[in-house]
């Protein structure tokens, strides 16, 4: 309580450095996966976004470098009012409250798309600077295991089979190379549709703060099969097609043919996959956020589909089918 009790101290001390006698209220309006929060502040003339990063928790540099670096990129992002990285607290620009999440239904939603996968391009073509960590053959393997330990043995308590230890590890070498060998660019990397503003007539990214540079597909996989929402079969192909045109028409992919857009693609949904079921779990187990677990069974659909794909992985796919999804089943159910 006391800890609180300095924090909001800390905050209405940093608002009022910024606002000085001008008078302003805030309220808490979400929070992410990390451990950041976020409130929107109000005057009597306009609205603002603090951001809540406790430097003790978080690196807060890569935020406010990366920020300049899309900026600079011709992205619009939030611009950049007043910051003390020492306490972990960063004043920005209101863009409002519609995410591409809130626009799905809307009969739109195909050109909303396409306007939002133009923005690709320029996101890869940021250069690399010293605020991207190293997306390499070791960080990538680590990202999978996320799954295995937290999903498999932390949540559900389960050790990995001995049968399926050959195929788990030869799946794992197969997604490393996979990623490794496409075209590096910047990636977002959390390019999905709640970190997509409708900003005026634009559509501004938010969440941009872990971008590296890796394989060139990445970005559109965290929109296209978002853990979110599952775009229906037709318009996911239609996008798909749109995105490797605009992608191709950008000089990006090498000159490489569609059908191995598409194996990339697919191969690097199922290492993202895996990784976002894992962290779902991560979330609930080390910093009690239960809010994702509804998430896990769809962003799962997407790895059973492409396991069943390939005849080699038919041994993961049909435990998938009879014991992992099944005991999640059984999890979520108890948690309602």
């Amino acid at each position: 309580m006391i800890k609180n009790l300095n924090r909001n101290t800390q905050l209405n001390s940093f608002l009022k450095s910024f606002f000085g006698a001008s008078p302003f209220s805030y309220q808490a309006i979400t929070s992410d996966a990390s451990f950041r929060q976020y409130f929107r502040v109000t005057t009597q003339v306009s609205s603002y976004i603090l951001m809540d990063s406790p430097a003790d928790l978080i690196d807060n540099a890569p935020f406010i470098g990366l920020r300049q670096d899309f900026e600079q990129a011709g992205l619009a992002v939030p611009k950049l009012l007043s910051s003390d990285l020492a306490l972990g607290f960063i004043l920005l620009s209101d863009l409002g409250s519609i995410h591409l999440a809130d626009c799905l239904e809307q009969p739109s939603r195909i050109a909303d798309y396409q306007a939002i996968l133009d923005l690709l391009p320029n996101v890869a073509a940021i250069p690399k600077s010293n605020w991207m960590k190293p997306y390499d053959a070791d960080f990538i393997r680590l990202e999978i295991n996320i799954f295995k330990e937290w999903l498999l043995e932390n949540w559900l308590g389960r050790i990995f089979p001995t049968e399926y230890e050959a195929q788990w590890n030869k799946l794992t070498e197969l997604l490393v190379e996979n990623m490794l060998k496409q075209p590096q660019v910047t990636m977002h990397r959390d390019f999905h549709s709640r970190n997509i503003m409708k900003a005026g007539s634009n559509w501004a990214l938010i969440d941009f703060q872990d971008a590296v540079q890796g394989p060139v597909c990445y970005d559109a996989v965290s929109l296209l099969k978002d853990c979110y929402f599952k775009l229906p079969p037709q318009e996911f192909e239609s996008l798909l097609a749109y995105n490797f045109e605009v992608m191709n028409q950008s000089n990006l992919l090498e000159g490489m043919p569609f059908e191995t857009y598409r194996t990339y693609f697919e191969l690097t949904g199922l290492q993202r996959h895996l990784k976002a079921a894992g962290i779902f779990c991560r979330l609930l187990l080390r910093d009690n956020k239960a809010g994702y677990i509804t998430s896990i069974l769809p962003t799962l659909a997407y790895v059973q589909a492409v396991f069943k794909q390939h005849k080699e992985f038919q041994g993961l796919a049909t435990w998938f089918d009879d014991e992992i999804i099944p005991a999640i089943e059984q999890r979520i159910e108890l948690l309602r």
